[in-house]
């Protein structure tokens, strides 16, 4: 693997649970606001989605 590619590769699963804690935020922002509702429930789908794929990138 080259070098670029290794860094790119290292920081992944940093940059992916930012966009956790981002869903995270946004879905709950989405479902207290009530207007929503349904797409603030996709983005925590998709917060514990993308949590799993780090898990097993890490693991």
């Amino acid at each position: 693997m080259t070098p670029l590619f290794g860094s790119i590769a290292a920081a992944a699963p940093a940059i992916a649970m930012l966009g956790v804690f981002a869903c995270l935020i946004g879905g709950g922002w989405m479902i207290a606001k009530g207007d929503d509702r349904k797409k603030g429930v996709l983005l925590l789908v998709m917060a514990a989605v993308l949590l799993g794929n780090v898990l097993v990138w890490v693991g």
